[in-house]
């Protein structure tokens, strides 16, 4: 392992707990930027004394909660501590093959056995496929369950809601389980109008389960908070019984029962958030060494030029910037030290990683 390599690796191995480097820009993990300005975090730090004294309430409660937050049934939805415990209860249900469209998520495959993952890679040089690209592929490797999240990590690929529907449909009539992450549709272009979360389309794909990362969308990663949401309600109360009996804590279940309040806020944070990442992307693509693709998530994949590689830059911009990006050392599906992540953050924060990028041009 070289230099740089261990580098990294002493900070992704983390998975983490940057407030012990609080000069340090984060752009490796992915975050809402701009709600936790909301005075919703004012009104969770008034309270926090009385939060970190008490426990929790239950799932009835807590599946109660997040019914009235994202206004689908609760016999429908399970909140869970952040998504990744939603994922991991998920997929160790999972019978059969699960096709999976690469570079992705590791998370998700992570959590099965190698021989129970078939991988679709798109054959082009910026990792857009689209639903018939989908149903191409899967239709000619069968599989039980087909995961979309969408739009994809790292490469930001975003399928519009007709193609949803039309591999949401494909799925229920070949019997494929559907799963559709959509932790970062919030930050896609109409997002209002870009999500499954709402009974009719949860009822009319059954086989359908949609997850989505509060922490992720939301800004409140130290929440622990994300909610799965289906129609089979036998697969729900399964998981509801699966998890532990305080999954979540007193503080995501405060965020909850007081959201509603803030949900204009929250609006207005996403169209802050796309406007940011629009101006963000302007910048980007002066850069010479960097080709930067298409997103619709909070986040830019960036193939990486000469005269530099990812994990030299990445350790370039610690080391002298003190900023942290992702070089992508365990994706699957990529060219190796080929391509780098990067989060949008603020319109501030944004211009210093700018800077910084010009001084090694």
């Amino acid at each position: 392992m070289t230099e740089d390599e261990q580098l990294l690796k002493q900070y992704y191995n983390r998975y983490g707990g940057f407030w012990v480097y609080p000069d340090m820009l984060d752009y490796c993990y992915l975050v809402n930027p701009y709600f936790n300005r909301s005075a919703i975090i004012d009104e969770m730090q008034a309270n926090f004394r009385t939060l970190v004294a008490e426990y929790p309430a239950g799932m009835a409660v807590n599946s109660q909660l997040a019914s009235e937050c994202w206004d689908v049934k609760p016999e429908y939805i399970i909140p869970g501590n952040g998504a990744a415990e939603l994922i991991k209860a998920l997929t160790e249900s999972l019978e059969g093959t699960v096709g999976v469209v690469r570079p992705t998520f590791e998370e998700y495959p992570n959590r099965m056995a190698d021989e129970q993952v078939i991988t679709f890679v798109p054959q082009n040089d910026s990792f857009r496929y689209n639903a018939d690209d989908m149903i191409d592929f899967f239709g000619a490797h069968p599989v039980s369950t087909i995961l979309l999240i969408n739009p994809d990590n790292p490469s930001g690929n975003f399928i519009p809601m007709d193609g949803v529907h039309k591999l949401a449909m494909w799925c229920e009539e070949h019997g494929v389980r559907f799963i559709l992450d959509e932790s970062f549709v919030d930050f896609s272009i109409g997002f209002a109008d870009n999500t499954f979360l709402s009974n009719e389309l949860l009822e009319k794909y059954p086989h359908m389960c949609v997850i989505k990362s509060i922490s992720k969308s939301y800004g409140v990663p130290g929440l622990r908070l994300g909610i799965l949401c289906s129609a089979d309600t036998a697969l729900v109360a399964k998981m509801k019984k699966q998890v532990s009996i305080w999954n979540i804590n007193s503080f995501a279940e405060f965020f909850m029962q007081i959201y509603p309040k803030y949900r204009d806020d929250y609006r207005k944070a996403c169209e802050q958030f796309i406007q940011a990442r629009a101006d963000f992307e302007v910048e980007l693509q002066k850069i010479p060494f960097l080709r930067v693709m298409p997103s619709q998530a909070n986040y830019f994949f960036l193939e990486v030029l000469p005269p530099y590689k990812p994990k030299e830059l990445c350790a370039i911009l610690l080391k002298r910037f003190n900023i942290l990006a992702s070089a992508c050392l365990a994706k699957k599906g990529i060219e190796p030290n080929r391509y780098m992540r990067i989060a949008v953050r603020n319109h501030m924060d944004n211009e210093k990683f700018i800077q910084a990028l010009k001084e090694l041009i």
